[in-house]
């Protein structure tokens, strides 16, 4: 007989201290869990939410970050709390936590990848990570645990947020609240995993070629200011603001398109701009030698691309009804729906899953590795079906 395996998720809206023990009430369904993931709010007083959280599951593994808006099956939120629990013999967990990221991205994800369980009898793995994604290129961190782990082991999650603020981030672990890090969970199970990955942009306008950029920062396009021909490409003109919260914004709907030979363009959300030197700041690396687009997308195209996600993540199960299914959505998509369209897309969700629990978070950037070394995405959603 397979090893039993059970996934509830609980929810609470609130800032008041009873959200967390509610949350945490709902996602217990039985007394065997063997992983807690939160995503919650910044608002949040965290420290006391992860004391509740460990007196109704003492010693339970934990794992968690602050968002930019959370999701459950009956739609998004914000200010509020949803927690995820994973329980039976048929799982394994371990988890871990790396600090001070920033000083050494590729380094922290091969440390956090070394939590993966190995069982004989639980031959499917994953490894799921959160990270703060204002640490630098997080495609490292993905380097990082792909140098230890291989090609077998597909990797999931996202970077935390903070209500757009772009300032800081947390990560939780235990009992612990952290910055500058990423947290993991390895898992093994009796079952497979589905990670469906899509993102739903497109091209427009003439290409730019990446003629400075070093990592994650891009000096030149075209041999001029990055940030000007950005601007100049969007029919703005470069000297009218100096405001990186309205680049932010500006940026969620027009991210960089980054080409690639035979696949899908990978998308590059700017994450900031330096006024003075006139460069751009993006969540992971655009290489030098680069051409890149101004991608734009619609409501439609974006619910098309939530469709194929979800049915490519099911796929892998053959056939199989999933436990659950966590989305780690990139808050730019949310721009682009609207308050109707995350109704929508999540109602979306919920119907192609056929009604399983469903958690997740809005995320300033996603991570999804199922083949080749790259796995870090912009402006994406990813789904992760359990098993």
């Amino acid at each position: 007989m397979e090893p039993a395996r059970w996934l509830a998720v609980g929810s609470a809206q609130g800032l008041d201290k009873r959200a967390a023990a509610r949350a945490v009430d709902d996602a217990l369904v039985r007394d065997d869990a063997k992983l807690l993931i939160v995503f919650c709010s910044q608002s949040l007083d965290l420290h006391g939410l992860l004391a509740d959280i460990r007196q109704r599951a003492p010693g339970v593994p934990l794992i968690g970050c602050t968002t930019a808006g959370e999701i459950v099956a009956s739609g998004p939120s914000e200010a509020s709390i949803v927690v995820t629990a994973f329980g039976g013999d048929g799982f394994a967990v371990q988890t871990a936590a790396a600090t001070e990221v920033s000083r050494d991205l590729r380094e922290a994800g091969g440390t956090v990848a070394r939590c993966l369980p190995v069982r004989e009898d639980l031959p499917h793995q994953i490894l799921i990570l959160l990270s703060d994604g204002l640490a630098g290129d997080q495609q490292e961190i993905v380097r990082g645990a792909y140098g230890v782990l291989g090609a077998a082991v597909p990797l999931v999650g996202g970077c935390a947020g903070d209500d757009l603020r772009m300032t800081q981030t947390h990560q939780l672990h235990d009992d612990r609240v952290l910055t500058d890090s990423v947290v993991a969970a390895g898992l093994a199970s009796s079952a497979p995993f589905g990670i469906g990955v899509r993102h739903g942009w497109r091209r427009v306008g003439e290409p730019m070629l990446v003629t400075a950029s070093s990592a994650n920062r891009v000096y030149t396009l075209d041999d001029l200011p990055a940030l000007d021909v950005y601007l100049k490409h969007l029919g703005l003109d470069p000297s009218t603001s100096s405001d990186q919260s309205w680049l932010a914004r500006l940026a969620l709907t027009h991210p960089l398109g980054l080409g690639r030979p035979s696949r899908e363009d990978e998308v590059r959300w700017i994450s900031g701009g330096d006024f003075v030197e006139r460069s751009l700041s993006c969540m992971a690396e655009v290489p030098q030698g680069a051409l890149v687009w101004i991608m734009e997308g619609d409501e439609t195209s974006v619910l098309e691309a939530t469709d194929a996600a979800c049915a490519d993540s099911l796929a892998a199960l053959d056939g199989q009804r999933p436990l659950g299914v966590i989305a780690f959505d990139c808050i730019a998509r949310r721009g682009v729906l609207g308050d109707a369209g995350i109704r929508s897309e999540i109602d979306r969700l919920a119907t192609v899953t056929s009604g399983v629990p469903v958690a997740g978070f809005y995320t300033y950037g996603e991570i999804a590795r199922t083949r080749g070394l790259r796995g870090f995405h912009n402006q994406t959603l990813v789904v992760l079906s359990v098993g």
